[in-house]
Order: C-alpha cells, then sequence, then structure tokens
C-alpha cells in the first residue's frame, strides 16, 4: 500500500524556513519542533531566501505600471476635452 506525501501550506513553509533563518535553534531542533525532516527546513529556508528578492522587485514593478497607468488617464483625458472642443467648434460652425 502505497501512503501519500504531506502536503504543507506557503504559511507553515514561510513560517519554519523564518525560523532556520534567524539562527536561534538548530536545523535539527526546527525539524523536531514542527516534526518535518531537516532536508526540508534546508529547502524551504534555501527557497525563502532566494525569493526574497522577487518581492521587493515586484512593488517597484507595480509602481511603475501605476505611473504608465496614470500618464496613459492624463493623456486620455487631455485628448477627450480635444475632441470635445472640436465638435463644439464644428457644430457652431455648421449651424446646428
Amino acid at each position: 500500500m502505497r501512503t501519500k506525501r504531506k502536503t504543507y501550506s506557503p504559511k507553515f513553509k514561510s513560517r519554519v524556513a523564518l525560523e532556520a533563518l534567524e539562527n536561534d535553534l538548530t536545523t535539527p531542533e526546527i525539524a523536531a519542533k514542527y516534526g518535518v525532516h531537516p532536508t526540508l527546513v534546508n529547502k524551504w529556508r534555501k527557497e525563502l531566501q532566494a525569493g526574497a528578492s522577487s518581492i521587493f522587485s515586484s512593488k517597484s514593478k507595480k509602481k511603475t505600471l501605476e505611473k504608465a497607468h496614470e500618464a496613459e488617464i492624463k493623456e486620455l483625458h487631455a485628448k477627450i476635452g480635444q475632441l470635445t472642443i472640436e465638435r463644439d467648434f464644428l457644430a457652431k460652425a455648421c449651424g446646428k
């Protein structure tokens, strides 16, 4: 009979990995505390370290996209204003 592998939530993994980064306890002590294998603790710690920079880069990308979006909205509002003025001018010129 095959046993099913246990899956852990991202929240649980991050909690264990953060504790491993703090260096208060050894890897085997953390593994025993949370009931996981020490290899998993090391793996999650390395994944956290590797992925931490993407957290900050995504925020800067988001801010850049927001600024570009705001600039596009201003440009479109200016174009709407220009077209409204032209429409009104042409309506008066045609005698409507």
